[in-house]
């Protein structure tokens, strides 16, 4: 899969997330980085015209594995003749984005790395999608719902290897809606900090190998991908892996989730809206259980067969160029360990600021300080902190 890191105003400022005519047509400036539109710091040129990069520093907080950081570069690229946007069948304008490459690595404090390459691509004025990468991670974590051990008893494991992720989707008609067919590989061998912790899971939950191929269905009416303004994303997507296909394990994950982004007081302010579940079955690694993905909460921290979560933040468009970001959401996990009515909301909030640096595309960049159940945490983000 692509590595997170390498890829996650007032009224004048929504407008211009989709670029005008005049804008493009505007006397360039001298300088590469300043906008000809308002005169501020900004990118698009540089990344559009000068097929640039985009350095994104990677600032690593999170509790499962402890501070650290890294780096991604994103290369845009639009080729020659491509079309900027496109009319929705409902006549909504939507940015076509560019062609997008990246590379990312990262180390953190408790010995955790990762480093890999990927790309989002559109093909035939955003008739075709195509989202691919391969990357290499060592990664040291805790266990926290290992059968019978008690959940809050976390059992101290690494996961070291490779993993893939390839997906190809084509719109249907005219429509807003794509049909995908993916194929998800990991291969990672797994080690316990205390090796007769094994004791405490079934042959299968330990196999290495995972293969699985996808189909999912999305339907996607947002203005923007990088930093939507109104619209919502709605999908459908489900893998089954299986011996057949390389996979030690045969097992089932599914996912549907929806994105959603309402534009109020003359669109200075923007209300979006999320809401995400997973779910697996068969004999699923125990590495693969789905948890809460949720701003100030850990990855991995709490896992289980079935995971929920619900989000919601505001965007406070401040000028032109800077905005404010608040946010809160709640999710739970059940199944295997526990009924979904018997299970704990486990709850985080925070704050953050963005900076629109990229105009003609509409990309913010920004902080994010999420309070979590446990600890705090930043996050750097590029574009929409959902993904």
């Amino acid at each position: 899969m692509i590595l997170q890191y390498a890829i996650g105003v007032s009224a004048q400022a929504q407008e211009a997330a989709l670029p005008t005519e005049a804008a493009r047509t505007a006397a360039p400036s001298t300088h590469i980085f300043k906008d000809p539109h308002d005169g501020h710091f900004d990118m698009s040129r540089w990344l559009l015209d000068r097929k640039g990069f985009l350095p994104v520093p990677v600032i690593i907080s999170d509790p499962a594995v402890g501070y650290g950081g890294g780096v991604a570069l994103a290369f845009f690229h639009r080729p020659e003749g491509a079309a900027l946007e496109r009319t929705a069948a409902d006549g909504r304008k939507q940015m076509i984005p560019p062609n997008i490459y990246g590379v990312a690595g990262m180390k953190t404090e408790n010995g955790s790395t990762a480093y890999g390459a990927g790309a989002m691509l559109h093909f035939k004025d955003d008739r075709w999608r195509y989202t691919g990468g391969v990357a290499k991670s060592s990664f040291n974590l805790d266990f926290y719902t290992p059968g019978n051990v008690l959940p809050e008893v976390g059992i101290g494991y690494s996961s070291d290897g490779y993993m893939a992720f390839q997906k190809i989707a084509r719109r249907l008609g005219d429509q807003s809606l794509f049909l995908g067919l993916q194929w998800v590989y990991m291969d990672l061998d797994i080690g316990f900090d205390v090796d007769s912790d094994r004791q405490y899971f079934k042959p299968h939950e330990l196999n290495r190998k995972t293969s699985g191929l996808g189909l999912s269905l999305q339907y996607d009416q947002r203005d923007n991908s990088f930093t939507p303004n109104s619209g919502w994303l709605g999908m459908l997507e489900g893998n089954f892996y299986d011996n057949a296909i390389g996979s030690d394990n045969d097992f089932q994950s599914y996912r549907a989730h929806a994105f959603g982004y309402l534009p109020l007081a003359d669109k200075r302010l923007v209300l979006g809206g999320r809401v995400d579940v997973r779910w697996v079955g068969g004999d699923v690694p125990f590495y693969r259980l789905p948890y809460i993905d949720l701003r100030g909460i850990g990855s991995a921290r709490y896992q289980d067969t079935r995971a929920a979560t619900v989000e919601t933040e505001l965007r406070w468009n401040l000028t032109p160029r800077w905005a404010a970001i608040g946010f809160v959401g709640a999710g739970r996990t059940w199944g295997e360990h526990g009924s979904f009515s018997g299970a704990t909301s486990q709850v985080a909030k925070g704050v953050g600021g963005r900076y629109l640096i990229a105009r003609q595309l509409g990309l913010y960049v920004g902080l994010d300080y999420a309070f979590g159940p446990e600890d705090d945490t930043v996050y750097v983000q590029v574009g929409s902190a959902w993904r």
